[in-house]
């Protein structure tokens, strides 16, 4: 059987090295081309992965035209995914794109339209979505564990974009500072930001939480730093039909989360009308309450099924056997989840309450 052929679009974003990582040790996968104007961004991945010349690409056209590919991994600025996407769809690629949706729900919507009619699946990865202790809750709260979901509070971030690359590789903060005035993280016009970058998390798991339910109306409020065009504090809260839920992002988080869990705690607290979980990331149990135990007792975290272990396999599983896929990565969702950060953003600069925008 022939192999998934994969293409690396943009390495703006630094999770590229770990996506394609996935990639190379899938058995059914091959690297099959790579580009970034700036080769020297690929440079790691090329040793890396012993990517050959003829396969790395610095032309997108040129890139394309070396096809075909089966999938297109899309790395770039949050604010240039819906035109990466317009220019994939007529390759006749899937694409794959990495976390945030887009910068805007106008935006989410241009790449829904693009991948229409292609007969190819755009899907958006989110990295939580593969950690054992909030799948293990999602499982406990559809068994009714805690009964009727009421509430979803997300607080989550880590030291900040720049403080590691691929696979975690830390970077010293006297580097972060001397990389920071030329990040597009911290670009408004790049889509910069704690609120795009990690809001969406708790928008989009939220959402699949509840069931693709979405609030009425949205409050939030940002840091204002001098000097820092963006946010690197975000909190908003958002009433449902059900009650409150709150979503706070911080880049500036004590210590990383897969390093070692700051406080507060990154990751889910779930009410629900009979009991509470905690899940927080990366943790090997989720602290429990119900009515029966009230008591806070922990249950050990599921492990990760075969087929859904990580993005990759699940993707091209989904591809292989014409699946489309679901939960956090299916675009209708996200979109859901996107007009949430849409409207926080708005409220953030408004200083106002704002209905859910369309």
């Amino acid at each position: 059987m022939a192999k998934f052929r994969i293409v690396g679009i943009s390495f703006d974003h630094m999770h590229m090295g770990d996506l394609l990582r996935l990639v190379h040790d899938h058995p059914e996968a091959e690297i099959a081309g790579i580009f970034d104007p700036d080769r020297e961004k690929m440079a790691d991945a090329i040793r890396t992965f012993g990517i050959p010349d003829a396969r790395v690409f610095t032309d997108f056209d040129a890139c394309m035209a070396a096809g075909p590919y089966d999938m297109a991994i899309l790395c770039a600025a949050t604010a240039e995914h819906g035109a990466y996407t317009e220019r994939l769809a007529p390759h006749g690629v899937h694409v794959f794109v990495e976390k945030p949706f887009a910068a805007s729900a106008e935006e989410a919507r241009r790449m829904i339209r693009a991948m229409e009619g292609t007969g190819k699946q755009l899907a958006i990865n989110w990295p939580l979505r593969w950690v054992e202790s909030h799948v293990t809750a999602k499982r406990l709260i559809e068994e009714g564990m805690i009964g009727e979901l009421r509430e979803v509070h997300f607080y989550d971030g880590n030291r900040g974009p720049l403080y590691h690359l691929a696979d975690k590789v830390e970077v010293s903060p006297e580097e972060v500072e001397r990389r920071k005035p030329d990040a597009w993280w911290y670009k408004k016009a790049s889509g910069g930001g704690s609120l795009l970058d990690y809001m969406g998390y708790g928008a989009t798991l939220g959402t699949w939480y509840m069931d693709g339910e979405a609030p009425l109306e949205v409050t939030c409020t940002i840091d204002e730093t001098p000097g820092i065009e963006v946010d690197q504090h975000a909190v908003a809260v958002c009433r449902y039909a059900r009650g409150l839920s709150k979503l706070e992002t911080r880049w500036g988080t004590f210590t990383d989360p897969w390093t070692l869990q700051p406080q507060p705690t990154c990751g889910f607290t779930f009410v629900g009308t009979d009991g509470t979980i905690a899940s927080p990331d990366y943790a090997r149990a989720v602290t429990v309450q119900t009515r029966a135990r009230p008591e806070r007792h922990e249950i050990p975290v599921d492990p990760l099924k075969a087929g859904e272990r990580n993005a990759i396999e699940y993707v091209l599983g989904c591809i292989a056997k014409g699946e489309p896929v679901g939960g956090p990565l299916d675009p209708a969702l996200c979109l859901t989840a996107q007009r949430i950060v849409d409207t926080a953003m708005r409220s953030a600069q408004e200083k106002r309450t704002l209905e859910l925008l369309p």
